[in-house]
């Protein structure tokens, strides 16, 4: 048994010991906030943050993003002028971490390589856990700024998409189209709880993305998320845009496929004729109508291509994770063609598509069927066909 002038010894130097840990504690915690200081009086003198660290430019793929003169698109998916215009909207105040600027690269390269943390982590010489940080910080800022690229248009903008939906029919009578309503499935892996509702009546495991687009493909507005089981008519009548009856104006409708029912109120939504139609005007009608709305088709088609090492398989995150993956791939998409960055949809997507499921549910209390109205529409198409 230790003596008592041992034990005294041992409590006496241990007392020491914790009195210096504290105070080497206390000394960091001055100089951090020294430094915090420092940091602070630079932000306020200089007018911009200043960053903890510097971007090693001698990594390949960063050295190709500040040769000023370089491509983009086969690395990133993007163009140059595309991803400047991302980096405008995405620009942010921050005064740690790895870069705004980085941050965005990472992300874009984590979409355009099949979302491998591990190839990024590679390609950009960051760790692995910072990448995973990086991907959901800037996919979560999307998320919450989506508006910024993806919005209904201005009232002084409709009579121009109007006209583009005129020239993609083919028919003037169609000037007073304003959008192109459908649904698009992704495939996930599924959750284990109620895993059959994701389950698409194609066989596969999905979520789906309901966008309207205008003329140019633009999209208008999104709602995504809905397992793949459910109707494209359930899903429209849960989203927001038709519950507060928000798009579009009155004088104005949009198309959609035999999916949807045809509606005068609460929104205006012209659809097919029922296959086989009845008539010459029926069929004339479905063809204008058809070359209008497959613009829809054409846009989905076009994002499935740009990110197609993502989106062409199951995407290889949580499912809760899936829709802002999927919203910013939408988003990538208008920030694409507001920068001219087009591209041509690979055939293969196009068996992507789905054939439309006919509507599952009755027009309810609120809804007034659209069949006057395209029996007008198609009797204009075809009066105007035969001048």
């Amino acid at each position: 048994m230790p003596s008592a002038a041992a034990v005294l010894s041992f409590a006496w130097a241990l007392g020491i010991f914790l009195r210096l840990s504290a105070a080497r504690r206390r000394d960091v915690w001055r100089r951090g906030l020294v430094r915090r200081v420092g940091i602070l009086l630079d932000q306020i003198q200089s007018g911009h943050p200043t960053a903890y660290c510097k971007l090693n430019q001698e990594v390949p793929i960063l050295r190709l993003w500040f040769n000023v003169e370089a491509e983009l698109q086969q690395d990133f998916r993007l163009t140059r002028r595309a991803m400047q215009g991302l980096q405008r909207l995405l620009q942010r105040e921050q005064d740690h971490g790895w870069g705004s600027q980085l941050e965005v690269l990472i992300y874009v390269y984590w979409l355009a390589h099949g979302l491998s943390y591990r190839v990024v982590s590679s390609v950009f010489g960051v760790p692995k856990s910072t990448v995973h940080r990086v991907v959901h910080r800037v996919a979560q800022l999307i998320w919450k700024n989506l508006k910024l690229a993806i919005r209904f248009p201005l009232p002084e903008e409709l009579d121009a998409i109007g006209q583009g939906f005129g020239q993609l029919s083919g028919t003037p009578v169609l000037n007073s189209v304003v959008g192109a309503i459908d649904g698009c499935h992704f495939r996930v892996k599924p959750p284990s709880l109620h895993r059959i509702d994701y389950l698409n009546y194609k066989g596969f495991f999905s979520i789906n993305m309901q966008a309207i687009c205008d003329s140019k493909g633009k999209f208008l507005d999104i709602f995504v998320g809905y397992p793949g089981s459910v109707h494209d008519t359930r899903i429209m009548k849960n989203s927001t845009f038709y519950r507060t009856q928000q798009y579009p104006p009155t004088g104005y409708i949009i198309l959609g496929d035999g999916g949807y029912p045809c509606l005068d109120k609460p929104i205006g939504l012209i659809t097919p004729y029922k296959e086989p139609v009845r008539g010459r005007t029926e069929s004339c009608f479905n063809y204008h109508h058809s070359r209008g709305r497959s613009i829809v088709e054409r846009a989905f088609g076009v994002m499935k291509t740009r990110w197609r090492s993502t989106l062409f398989k199951a995407l290889e995150v949580r499912p809760t994770f899936s829709p802002v993956v999927i919203a910013t791939c939408a988003f990538l998409h208008n920030v694409c063609l507001e920068n001219g960055d087009m591209l041509d949809p690979d055939d293969d997507v196009a068996q992507d598509i789905f054939d439309p499921q006919p509507p599952r549910e009755a027009l309810v209390a609120n809804e007034s069927s659209g069949r006057a109205k395209r029996d007008e529409l198609a009797a204009l198409i075809s009066g105007h066909v035969q001048e």
